[in-house]
């Protein structure tokens, strides 16, 4: 883990509450990030900082995509371009690149699509073929499948309303996939309950990246602990991705 300060170079609302941002280091040396790890971001007049995970990584510069939820984002939502923030990154463990078995699919749901991108390029620098299945409420709140598309992944789209691709959850659309007989493993990335279904539903191996709220990112709090067939574990830093077979969703 280390302190960097960070300049905002670009940003802009992809939907009405998810913000993207790039942002650049100011010390050209940069720790090689993980896909499926996150940065903490501290914010001027708020204790906590803000854990966002990592969407793209290039060098010295960061993407990340974030949906504002409280204040904490809605002030770094609100940062102009050209202002600095202090960084702890590279945070917590990420997936394993490793075991995608040659035929993986990555499944994402909402503000959990993001981590996904990076591990995306990352997989496609070894292997041909990349399936993404995205999941959201309706079309007016897709995000990134255009930049998925854009560095040759093979994206379906999943809306609740029916507006855009599969009616139905991301395990209707894996279903129509026959997932279990086409794909050698799955990443996933999103809300407690499509990652409990996924693990249930998908009898292939796979990891899943989980959400909890944190207070500090690196361990001392104690405030993101989750329940593992290996006792309680700290997403910040045991995770936040594991072996699906690892969590107790219950």
């Amino acid at each position: 883990m280390l302190r960097k300060n960070f300049k905002i170079l670009a940003k802009e609302n992809l939907t009405r509450d998810i913000v993207q941002m790039d942002l650049r280091c100011s010390d050209s040396d940069c720790p090689a990030v993980v896909p499926g790890q996150f940065i903490n971001i501290a914010l001027d007049g708020f204790y906590l900082r803000r854990p966002i995970s990592i969407c793209d990584s290039d060098g010295d510069r960061l993407r990340i995509v974030f949906k504002v939820v409280g204040n904490g984002t809605a002030f770094l939502m609100e940062r102009p371009c050209g202002s600095d923030l202090d960084v702890l990154f590279p945070l917590g463990n990420g997936f394993d690149i490793s075991a995608n078995g040659g035929c993986p699919v990555l499944i994402g749901g909402g503000a959990g699509v993001p981590p996904l991108f990076l591990l995306a390029r990352r997989l496609l620098e070894t292997i041909e073929k990349v399936n993404v299945v995205l999941g959201f409420n309706s079309k007016k709140e897709i995000i990134l499948a255009e930049d998925f598309r854009r560095i040759g992944c093979e994206v379906t789209i999943a809306t609740v309303d029916g507006s855009e691709g599969v009616k139905g959850f991301v395990t209707d659309a894996l279903r129509s996939m026959k997932a279990n007989d086409t794909f050698s493993y799955f990443y996933a990335c999103g809300p407690r309950p499509m990652l409990q279904a996924l693990s249930q539903e998908l009898r292939i191996p796979g990891e899943v990246s989980m959400e909890e709220r944190m207070g500090c990112g690196f361990g001392a709090c104690m405030g993101c602990t989750c329940s593992t067939s290996q006792g309680s574990r700290q997403v910040c830093t045991d995770g936040p991705v594991f072996k699906k077979e690892v969590i107790f969703f219950e």
